[in-house]
């Protein structure tokens, strides 16, 4: 071997190892940014206050809470995200996913989109020019908006819902309820919900309920969808339709159907007979709802537990911890039909045949 080819050799392999030496430490420089860029935090236990419940296409169950921010939860590993990584407020208020994916956390100081790695905080477009419009793939927010969002994948539109006279059709003149980290106003939105055609139905602290149909909207200005005359402010929180037809609109006294052939567009009947001794004591509002796949009703009541009409018969499930009643804010049923409880005192409760137990991570990862 001549000494040049030597060279050539030794060069080849100092260069050879530069470059492996390198490689090691690209390699390793990209791991560190992978953990840097790793939010939240691994927790063991989900926070006794959860107001809203999601399960995502991947099959994550998402848990929002009154004031710990999001739980996420694999299936294995519970972690915990609040403001400290991103979200916009540690308050939760509602969970939606995009066709792509994304999941939205409507919080009470703005709508925080995850893409699986990061929050971003949404940025409303508040001009009087913001049309209405009823998209397939289009999103709808309530809280932190003077009335409501619209959100079309790329833009953020306030928008404002059509201004009645409350005093003429409730009596009185309603007053926004002053609840921390809420919109003060008469008209804010206390729920959406979408219908079996597609329609939107809003839902007002106490200026009533409203149904969009992409063309107009229909008012529904009826009193007990207002300030009630013992002064309680129930609101509309939750809008669910019936085996017939009907709307319950957070309330088991009236129910509604559509009818354009009346000057006021809908009809209005007795929701159901409820036995005095069942109604005793009970606030008859229900705070969420669901049709599940039988088309039965589920609701929840803040102190008077869970609710089931089968279309001819109204029960009643009470949630009870020891002695103490189990203050329900939301249910929910996921991918395979389970129903779930979102709970201000207790944590998740998590159905069980025609019970329904407290969900402990611990029991659920065995």
């Amino acid at each position: 071997m001549t000494i040049n080819t030597l060279k050539i050799v030794l060069l080849i392999f100092v260069s050879s190892n530069i470059l492996s030496c390198n490689g090691q430490v690209n390699s390793e420089q990209k791991q560190a940014e992978t953990k840097i860029l790793e939010i939240g935090r691994t927790v063991s236990e989900i926070d006794n206050r959860i107001w809203k419940i999601f399960q995502d296409t991947k099959g994550n169950y998402w848990f929002g809470s009154n004031g710990n921010g999001i739980y996420k939860f694999d299936q294995k590993i519970l972690k915990q995200f609040t403001t400290i990584d991103g979200l916009a407020h540690n308050q939760i208020r509602g969970i939606q996913e995009d066709k792509s994916g994304n999941l939205y956390f409507e919080t009470s100081n703005g709508i925080s989109k995850y893409d699986g790695q990061k929050f971003t905080t949404l940025k409303a477009i508040k001009s009087p020019n913001n049309k209405w419009t009823l998209e397939p793939n289009d999103m709808w927010f309530g809280y932190d908006a003077n009335d409501l969002y619209r959100f079309d994948g790329k833009f953020l539109y306030e928008l404002e819902l059509p201004r009645k006279d409350l005093k003429k059709a409730f009596g009185i003149e309603p007053e926004g309820v002053p609840f921390d980290a809420s919109n003060k106003s008469t008209y804010a939105v206390y729920g959406i919900n979408k219908d079996k055609e597609g329609n939107l139905w809003i839902g007002t602290v106490n200026a009533g309920a409203y149904r969009y149909d992409g063309k107009s909207l229909l008012w529904f200005g009826e009193k007990e969808l207002s300030t009630l005359p013992d002064g309680r402010v129930p609101g509309v929180r939750s809008m669910i339709q019936d085996k017939d037809g009907y709307f319950w609109l957070s309330n088991f006294y009236s129910k509604y159907k559509i009818n354009p052939a009346l000057p006021n567009g809908y009809e209005k009947i007795k929701a159901v007979d409820i036995p005095k001794e069942i109604a005793k004591d009970k606030i008859l509002y229900f705070m969420s709802g669901i049709a599940d796949e039988n088309g039965d009703l589920w609701m929840t009541t803040y102190r008077g537990g869970v609710w089931k009409y089968d279309g001819k018969t109204l029960a009643n499930f009470e949630i009870k911890k020891g002695k103490e009643d189990v203050l329900l804010i939301y249910i929910y049923q996921d991918n395979n039909g389970t129903i779930w409880l979102g709970t201000d005192n207790d944590g998740v409760y998590k159905q069980n045949g025609e019970k329904f137990e407290k969900f402990e991570i611990n029991k659920s990862s065995r």
